[in-house]
């Protein structure tokens, strides 16, 4: 009788699992599914690019307000994938267009993130603030950028590594904390070296005409910035040019990285 009673029991408890075990694997297979339907998706949104002898297959761009007022749809249409918008520079500024841009651009196939023109003349606190304030925190955004150069009389007066250092690394940190996403840097490759080699390990978007493979000591660059001079349809700012970009790997790691 015990034995039977057990029997019954197991079969009972057996049902019940069936009852509920099935739904829930029909649930993960059909998110799977729709993961995958995704993923194809925006792998097929990746654009070929242009047959002008570069060798990598996703092309980008970055703007900011000297592009005036950008026809997104006709923009995006030509061959790219991403675009970097100017938002803040320093503690206060916006750029002009930032808000117009964004959304324009969100309104596309394009993955689209934001980057930071970093002053050497204030916090890197307040400068995240001022970056964080404006910008706004998407999960299908690209990572938030800080761009590192030199200006006015920084050129020929290089500020110290301690000051970089304390202004670059809250900036950075804030930035990941808030976006949950591990910044991007940009910079040259003077800069690369004076700065950033074997103190960062942040990827980085490399600004560099000469078009290298590499950086400076060996290792991959995520972004490249190769021209100032592209040329397409779809703004009407007083520049005519704009820079074009390409991505360190082939389509389908664009899609999975981003």
């Amino acid at each position: 009788i015990c034995y039977h009673n057990a029997m019954k029991n197991t079969k009972k408890r057996n049902l019940k699992i069936r009852k509920y075990l099935i739904p829930a694997c029909l649930v993960i297979a059909l998110l799977l599914i729709i993961k995958a339907i995704v993923f194809v998706a925006e792998y097929f949104s990746v654009p070929d690019a242009p047959d002008d002898g570069i060798d990598y297959p996703v092309r980008g761009i970055d703007v900011s307000h000297y592009q005036g007022d950008i026809d997104w749809p006709t923009l995006a249409d030509q061959n790219i994938a991403f675009v970097f918008i100017k938002a803040t520079e320093g503690s206060s500024h916006v750029d002009k267009n930032f808000e117009y841009n964004w959304e324009g651009a969100t309104n596309t196939h394009l993955k689209v993130g934001a980057y930071h023109f970093m002053s050497f003349e204030s916090s890197g606190e307040t400068q995240a603030e001022n970056f964080i304030s404006n910008v706004p925190k998407e999960s299908n955004s690209l990572p938030p950028v800080i761009d590192l150069e030199l200006y006015g009389d920084f050129i020929s007066n290089h500020p110290s590594q301690e000051t970089v250092d304390s202004i670059i690394q809250p900036m950075l940190q804030m930035l990941e904390d808030h976006y949950d996403k591990k910044p991007i840097i940009y910079t040259t490759s003077a800069l690369y070296e004076e700065y950033v080699k074997g103190n960062y390990d942040n990827d980085i978007w490399l600004a560099d005409l000469s078009f290298p493979e590499t950086l400076p000591d060996g290792s991959d660059w995520k972004f490249l910035q190769y021209s100032f001079e592209g040329k397409l349809e779809g703004y009407s700012g007083y520049l005519p040019h704009l820079d074009l970009n390409v991505y360190n790997g082939s389509k389908l790691d664009f899609v999975r990285e981003y």
